[in-house]
């Protein structure tokens, strides 16, 4: 993870966990319901009155959503329990309490996608570390040493117990280095892969292993990439490492037949990182690697691992997620995920929370999830109020909810709310609806299992005003206005036969 994003992102909400939301889908007759969270934070995810709901007007912009018109499943959002949030979590004394409000489907806001590191990122408590580090001159290509011990004790119970909470959760793994003696710096900072076919077989085999022993903890992998941020190859003093195309193709095409041989249905994922090269990143291309360039997920999925991969994977941190709609033009089949975006401190902490809630909302449950991604996944799980602890890269990051290590007390951050819009009320099976821009009005609409219709709206305005629209759904119209920056879910019953 390197925070690059081009506009600042999100700080702690003074405020306390928010604990039993109305459940969404119940439905009066025809009517519709909307909850709203907005910058001031005078409403977060408050249900508003009906009579919010208007008649509508004439002339304004007006958001049609199309049942006809149907997209990619959508598998979940969440976040990651790194090994900063499972030693959070697991030393508050109100653990249960917070993972509660955090996965429950029913009382809560119902997570149901994570993305767990393969050994340490960034955010780890001391030092950094894989399942099989060897002393300094010494290999282990069979992987005799392998261990997942160092997540016995928080990590792994958190996993199992954030499923027992929400049975629909999924997991999607990522390595950010490979031991050390794999890499030409023997080093887990930067660095390559040994480029000789027993290092990719070994290194596929350390991925076989970790996938086996975490389903022998009762966890399921059900996708994985094979490296965190390819690209970024000047990590800040974390875990990283330079993974051309040509080499992410040869962890692949030995991975994929590894697992297939070991009854494993996870699904492999390319790329994960971002939707556009980063210009620092670009920088610093070695001459072997200038193909890959803004280039790299076409590479791989335009190579015989292809027939290995499910889909590709994004991060936030440069460009824009019409991206991912480029490549699903390209390879219709493969599928869309995004897998990382932080919040961190705005250049003005006092607006963070606004500027988080209006840039994640904008780009990723709506922007991503426009762009064909079938989930959305920000980064910490939980984080103290100095945004740690960390060993290296980011220090203005935070998390989906920030914990005091004196108290164990959670708090919610933006990309609680962010989250919550969707989670709460984009039910397992839904699948995304056709919908248009409206004015400054940017939204996503989706089709839960039972019919009813999820309408997920942003006033993509970075001023003071506000913005009335209408939406239609068949015969239904109503008009609502929304503060600038602000956020809404509308639920509605399914249009009526005509």
């Amino acid at each position: 993870m390197k925070v690059k994003r081009f506009i600042a992102a999100a700080t702690i909400v003074a405020a306390v966990l928010a604990v039993g939301l109305p459940a969404a889908g119940a439905q009066s007759g025809r009517d519709a319901r909307v909850w709203m969270t907005t910058g001031d934070q005078k409403n977060l995810l408050t249900e508003q009155p009906s009579s919010a709901l208007m008649a509508p007007v004439a002339g304004d912009p007006t958001v049609t959503i199309d049942p006809s018109r149907s997209y990619q499943p959508i598998e979940g959002f969440g976040a990651a329990i790194t090994d900063s949030s499972a030693h959070l979590l697991a030393a508050s004394p109100h653990r249960e309490q917070i993972m509660r409000d955090l996965f429950d489907p029913e009382h809560g806001l119902g997570l149901s996608y994570l993305r767990q590191p393969i050994g340490a990122s960034d955010f780890v408590v001391g030092q950094q570390y894989t399942y099989d580090d060897m002393p300094a001159g010494q290999t282990d290509y069979s992987q005799q040493h392998f261990s997942i011990a160092h997540d016995e004790s928080q990590i792994l119970p958190l996993l199992r117990e954030a499923k027992s909470l929400n049975p629909n959760l999924q997991i999607v793994a990522t390595p950010w280095s490979q031991p050390a003696w794999m890499k030409t710096n023997d080093s887990l900072i930067g660095g390559r892969l040994i480029d000789t076919p027993a290092i990719y077989q070994s290194y596929a085999l350390y991925l076989t292993k970790f996938i086996e022993a975490y389903r022998e903890q009762g966890v399921t992998v059900n996708a994985i990439t094979v490296q965190n941020e390819p690209q970024n190859r000047t990590p800040s003093g974390y875990p990283g490492t330079d993974m051309s195309a040509a080499q992410e193709e040869k962890v692949i095409e030995a991975l994929g037949p590894m697992l297939q041989a070991a009854h494993l249905h996870t699904k492999i994922l390319a790329y994960d990182h971002n939707w556009s090269e980063h210009p620092n990143d670009i920088a610093s291309t070695p001459p072997d690697e200038t193909q890959d360039t803004n280039d790299y997920p076409q590479e791989v999925l335009s190579s015989p691992a292809a027939r290995w991969i499910w889909g590709t994977a994004y991060h936030c941190y440069y460009g824009d997620p019409s991206a991912q709609s480029t490549l699903h033009d390209q390879f219709p089949t493969k599928a869309i995920y995004f897998t990382e975006c932080t919040g961190s401190l705005s250049s003005d902490p006092t607006t963070t929370f606004s500027d988080t809630l209006h840039w994640h909302t904008r780009f990723l449950t709506v922007g991503a999830v426009r762009n064909w991604a079938r989930n959305v996944i920000t980064w910490n799980l939980a984080l103290d109020p100095s945004g740690g602890p960390h060993n290296g890269g980011c220090g203005t990051c935070f998390g989906v909810v920030t914990i005091d290590p004196q108290t164990g007390q959670a708090t919610p951050t933006a990309d609680y709310y962010v989250l919550g819009h969707v989670t709460r009320f984009v039910k397992p099976g839904a699948v995304r609806m056709g919908s248009n821009v409206a004015g400054n009005i940017w939204n996503v609409a989706f089709r839960n299992p039972d019919g009813s219709i999820v309408l997920l709206a942003n006033d993509d305005d970075w001023g003071t005003g506000s913005q009335t629209f209408n939406v239609r759904l068949g015969g239904t119209e109503f008009s609502y206005n929304l503060p600038a920056g602000g956020v809404a879910t509308f639920v509605m019953p399914g249009p009526l036969e005509r």
